[in-house]
């Protein structure tokens, strides 16, 4: 690729407030809100971090007013930060702290456009919750596989800019593989309708993929078509206890082998990240008595009412245990059960904010390697900071690990932060050197823009400033996140 100096520009002038007066009249007066008491939520993740001001929140309701919102602040050259339910975790959908950007909330956007149970599609726009989503799918007796633990807040439009992963990933994939078509405003306000239920069309560049992960920095998704499946007639959940992540590998091997893509979800959890969550949730119970080091959490199901995914499954775990590879099992009797399995899992975050300071990564390796990565890594964290505790847990089935650590009880909360930087050295170094990823669902925003550069191919990172400077030439579009705002290639 040809060598070319690219620079991403951004403007520091205070927005005229002129701009407010020709916002209102395009969302209404009640679709602009200027006072801190009202903007303040929009201007701080949900975890407290990246803490901003914005100069204003716009609220549209409509693909058309948001198009215009957007010419008329292209207009201006004045900067916009889309924003869904504002569960981000690297800080890609807040303001920054000039207070001169405004955020473009889709919150108002939230109708479910159109359900076909025969195209297996339903046409929603971004800012739908993602259980909204959900409900509406079961009512038409169909399935939206997408689940995540921030789902009651979380939003289509925010799923979509960060890719995100979920629980189900093993079986159904990445957010991407959910879209069938976009409907995107562009940094001129004009509108790409690509909004089809077709499961081919081989017309040129598929351009949905685009703005799939590309955190609101080249496009404002606006709707969505989204894929739907049969719902599960059928589905058994299993604790299972350990020796090793290898141990954990070789069992999804295992299942898939004679489960094939009945197998949906499989998280594996340390022993540590177990105790942290029965520690700060007291009512939870381990399904099994023995503490093994490593559990994973495994779900199959199945459409079909006539394959016997049950007596499959078990005949499987049997199976493992008489091979050593695994050391005890519990099977879900109930969905109540399944509920209290699910839930172990699902309060891990929650209990490491209850727990105190740690550093969180999310980081992927080949499935082959997770051992290898965890062995490797451990030892020379423990180097750094000798008591740290490794709250390890994630989904196993794509490689993706949410590889984080606690605070050493005895530690200072300040000595123990100022070894982050070498802590994340640690980690982002030994995940690229066995052909990892530094970030696998949560994005780069602004958290992770100077490792992107360390790490990715130079000539991906220069195709992506192609690519940006090409669609938001003036950079209006989440201008800083992803990307640097400058920078010479």
């Amino acid at each position: 690729m040809k060598s070319a100096n690219l620079m991403l520009h951004t403007q520091t002038s205070v927005p005229p407030q002129s701009l407010l007066s020709a916002l209102a009249r395009i969302v209404g007066p009640h679709g602009v809100l200027t006072k801190q008491v009202d903007t303040e939520a929009y201007s701080i993740e949900h975890r407290g971090n990246y803490p901003g001001q914005a100069w204003a929140v716009v609220l549209p309701r409509t693909t058309d007013e948001v198009s215009a919102v957007v010419r008329t602040c292209a207009e201006h050259c004045v900067r916009l930060i889309p924003q869904g339910g504002n569960t981000g975790l690297v800080g890609g959908s807040t303001p920054d702290d000039s207070g001169h950007e405004i955020v473009l909330s889709l919150k108002r956007m939230n109708r479910i456009r159109n359900i076909s149970p025969f195209d297996n599609a339903m046409t929603v726009e971004a800012g739908c919750i993602l259980q909204s989503v959900q409900e509406a799918a079961a009512a038409q007796n169909r399935m939206f596989p997408l689940t995540l633990g921030s789902e009651g807040s979380a939003t289509i439009g925010g799923n979509l800019s960060t890719n995100a992963g979920g629980d189900q990933v093993v079986r159904y994939g990445n957010t991407r593989e959910q879209v069938l078509g976009l409907e995107v405003v562009l940094a001129d306000g004009s509108v790409l309708n690509g909004l089809s239920s077709l499961r081919k069309d081989n017309t040129g560049y598929d351009l949905k993929h685009l703005f799939i992960g590309g955190e609101g920095t080249l496009g404002i998704i606006t709707a969505a078509t989204l894929k739907l499946y049969p719902v599960p007639r059928q589905q058994a959940t299993a604790w299972v206890a350990l020796q090793s992540p290898d141990k954990a590998v070789a069992l999804l091997a295992a299942l898939g082998e004679e489960l094939g893509d009945r197998v949906t979800a499989f998280e594996i959890m340390a022993r540590e990240t177990v105790n942290l969550v029965l520690t700060h949730f007291p009512q939870m119970r381990e399904p099994l008595p023995t503490a093994a080091p490593w559990v994973v959490l495994v779900e199959v199901s199945e459409a079909s009412r006539s394959v016997p995914v049950r007596e499959e499954f078990e005949a499987a775990l049997v199976q493992a245990i008489e091979t050593d590879c695994i050391l005890d099992v519990a099977l879900a009797a109930s969905g109540q059960q399944r509920q209290a399995m699910w839930n172990i899992r699902s309060h891990i975050p929650e209990a490491q904010r209850k727990d105190g300071p740690s550093l969180k990564h999310d980081i992927s390796v080949p499935i082959s390697r997770i051992s290898e990565f965890i062995e490797t890594v451990v030892p020379r964290m423990q180097a750094i900071v000798p008591s740290i505790r490794c709250i390890t847990f994630g989904h196993v089935g794509d490689g993706n690990l949410h590889f984080n650590q606690s605070k050493p009880k005895e530690m200072a909360k300040e000595e123990f932060l100022a070894a982050a930087t070498a802590i994340h050295e640690v980690v982002h170094e030994t995940a690229a050197a066995i052909g990892g990823s530094i970030s696998a669902e949560h994005g780069i925003g602004r958290q992770k823009q100077d490792i992107l550069l360390r790490y990715k191919d130079p000539v991906a990172i220069q195709m992506m400033y192609c690519i940006k400077n090409a669609l938001d030439p003036n950079n209006i579009f989440n201008p800083g996140r992803v990307l640097p705002l400058r920078q010479s290639l």
